[in-house]
């Protein structure tokens, strides 16, 4: 995902912002080796459930990568999905001395990482919100990837500093993530063509189910989230449904938008990630 967003924010700046170019494909270059070492690391230490989730990679990606690759000249290591493809589940407590060492070294580069990659958002979104730059990527987009960063960085740091990470309550998880999915309807919404009459209405119709559905957790006790869950639950499944046709309409180029192939399977795939979140038998605590 952080691979991707400097990609999408590369892919939004104009050809004479050579310096927000170069820096956004350097971290771009850097996620994405760091991506592949991980892949890697964890061959037979995924969880079976991640990898069925298809929150790792959809039917979609590996299409998705090429052709955006083409549209928009920007390199993508196309092995990386290839080797997702064949990761297998296993125990990721069986580890030995050097794996664990590994891991950490790896851990700490990404939070160094992301540290850097906040720091650059945070300064476009600074600079396009006064008129200082250019750039065809939404300031909501901007704040929207900073805040995934953000998470990111906080399970990294967790996982460091604890070994593990801590249950969460389900309201505050359903908060940020009703926000998130949300935010990637009206996206969506302001990037489809205008002929394409229904699909905006039905982008309408998501960010106002999950706009009501945030505002109702945010209202909601964390001891009494049963039924916000299921109806949160219910939305997503059919919100994971939709970006699914739209992906494949992207992908097969029947849907009109300027839509990038990647990012409509970005999105699917943090919308299946929701799905694992929300589906996982785990009794929360306030």
């Amino acid at each position: 995902m952080m691979k991707e967003h400097a990609l999408f924010l590369l892919a939004g700046f104009p050809a004479g912002e050579t310096e927000y170019r170069e820096k956004a494909d350097w971290f771009r270059q850097q996620f994405e080796e760091a991506l592949a070492y991980v892949v890697y690391l964890a061959d037979g230490r995924v969880g079976r459930e991640a990898l069925r989730s298809e929150e790792v990679i959809t039917e979609f990606t590996e299409i998705a990568e090429q052709q955006t690759k083409k549209l928009t000249g920007i390199p993508i290591d196309i092995r990386i999905t290839q080797a997702e493809k064949r990761l297998r589940s296993g125990c990721p407590c069986a580890s030995d001395r050097e794996m664990v060492q590994q891991v950490q070294m790896i851990n700490q580069r990404i939070l160094w990482l992301l540290n850097g990659l906040i720091a650059f958002k945070e300064n476009i979104l600074q600079n396009v919100t006064t008129c200082n730059l250019y750039t065809t990527n939404y300031p909501l987009l901007i704040e929207h990837i900073i805040r995934e960063a953000e998470l990111y960085r906080q399970i990294v740091a967790e996982l460091e500093q604890k070994g593990c990470i801590s249950p969460k309550d389900l309201k505050s998880a359903e908060v940020f993530w009703n926000q998130i999915m949300m935010e990637h309807a009206q996206f969506i919404r302001g990037l489809l063509d205008p002929t394409e009459a229904d699909l905006l209405v039905a982008a309408d119709t998501f960010a106002g189910d999950f706009r009501l559905l945030l505002e109702e957790a945010k209202r909601q006790d964390c001891r009494a989230m049963g039924e916000l869950t299921r109806k949160t639950l219910e939305t997503t499944e059919r919100y994971r449904n939709f970006k699914a046709a739209g992906t494949e309409g992207i992908t097969s180029c029947k849907v009109r938008s300027v839509i990038l192939p990647l990012l409509a399977d970005h999105v699917l795939r943090e919308a299946n990630h929701y799905l694992r979140i929300l589906e996982t038998p785990i009794c929360w605590e306030g």
